[in-house]
């Protein structure tokens, strides 16, 4: 499994580069459409902007589909103030706190890009007073263009107004220890392993005895990613998304985490099952969880009205949300455990 890992950490740093809150994911789609048009499959671009693809099998009876989703976290301008610095709303969980200082584009419908930082208002300590007791949020921040603008007029020559997306700097890096740290992990790693796994039954001329379907979403963020697109032959469907590390949690980032409930509720206990007894016949190092603040694009499948089965599945990234972490065991020990579930 080892090139195929190497593959899945570069895919990652090549898609974690391409900007796409959720809502402006087309130049992602783009990106994961083109990887598996060069393995030799057919994907599609759906209505929504998904990307589907049928990596194959022996029958369609009982076809499953793996869903990972490409959009993260974000922003869009919801007005430009005054002095030409502008205001913004976060697009899905970004959270103000950990985005203070980050630098960041905005992105024009007439196809300009601009640099800009988002800072706290009045953000010098030497000129703020109430700079240490000031609540971070969308309120009380603003993104600065690194433009020489100092009016609404100016902002507004550049193209900019409100709706336009803003993309933060996802700070990738691979560690010689085998780390990877970034933002938008979430879910951006995992697609990568999709796409490794897609590799690895093309490469290795591998055909599972049921259909496999790949359903890489675009609006997962804000709660609707898997609601659409799924076949009528899939009778279930696991999302292949992050694993959560943290405090009372079982899972690090060099495991595979397979989740036993979240805020939505229990996953299907014959998949979770399944899943535990496949990790263990092929000695995977995993764990089992359950997640406090969690949903996923399966849940949203079921909340559509789809009958399937579910399971939830991902390396363990630790931070999510924020500036995250996960290592390269954790997308082998995924990819590792995708072999031994399905194949």
């Amino acid at each position: 499994m080892n090139r195929y890992t190497d593959y899945i950490m570069e895919t990652a740093k090549r898609l974690l580069a391409i900007p796409s809150p959720s809502g402006f994911t087309h130049m992602a789609a783009d990106f994961v459409k083109q990887e598996l048009e060069e393995m030799g499959y057919s994907p599609e671009l759906t209505n929504k902007g998904a990307v589907r693809v049928n990596l194959g099998g022996k029958t369609k009876d009982n076809s499953i589909m793996l869903a990972a989703h490409m959009d993260t976290l974000g922003a869009m301008v919801t007005e430009i103030k005054s002095n030409g610095r502008l205001k913004l709303t976060n697009v899905g969980g970004m959270n103000a706190n950990n985005a203070e200082a980050e630098n960041c584009r905005v992105f024009t419908r007439n196809g300009s890009q601009y640099d800009a930082t988002f800072q706290l208002t009045d953000a010098s300590i030497h000129v703020n007073g109430e700079y240490s007791d000031t609540k971070r949020t969308y309120d009380t921040m603003e993104a600065i263009l690194d433009e020489l603008v100092h009016s609404k007029e100016d902002v507004e020559k550049l193209g900019v107004m409100p709706g336009d997306f803003v993309c933060f700097d996802p700070r990738t890096k691979v560690t010689d220890s085998g780390f990877i740290k970034s933002r938008f992990l979430d879910d951006k790693f995992s697609t990568a392993i999709l796409l490794g796994f897609a590799k690895y039954l093309k490469e290795e001329n591998v055909l599972p005895e049921r259909t496999v379907y790949l359903l890489i979403t675009s609006y997962e963020e804000v709660g609707h990613g898997g609601c659409a697109s799924i076949p009528e032959d899939v009778t279930e469907m696991i999302s292949v998304d992050m694993g959560c590390v943290g405090e009372g949690l079982g899972c690090d980032e060099t495991m595979v985490s397979i989740c036993a409930k979240d805020s939505v509720g229990p996953y299907d206990y014959q998949v979770v099952t399944g899943l535990v007894n496949a990790a263990k016949a092929h000695q995977i190092n995993f764990a089992v969880d359950v997640y406090p603040h969690y949903g996923s694009d399966v849940d949203a499948a079921l909340k559509a009205g789809y009958d399937l089965k579910h399971g939830l599945i991902g390396p363990g990234v630790y931070a999510s949300h924020g500036y995250e972490r996960s290592h390269r065991k954790g997308a082998e020990n995924t990819l590792k455990l995708l072999t031994a579930y399905l194949l």
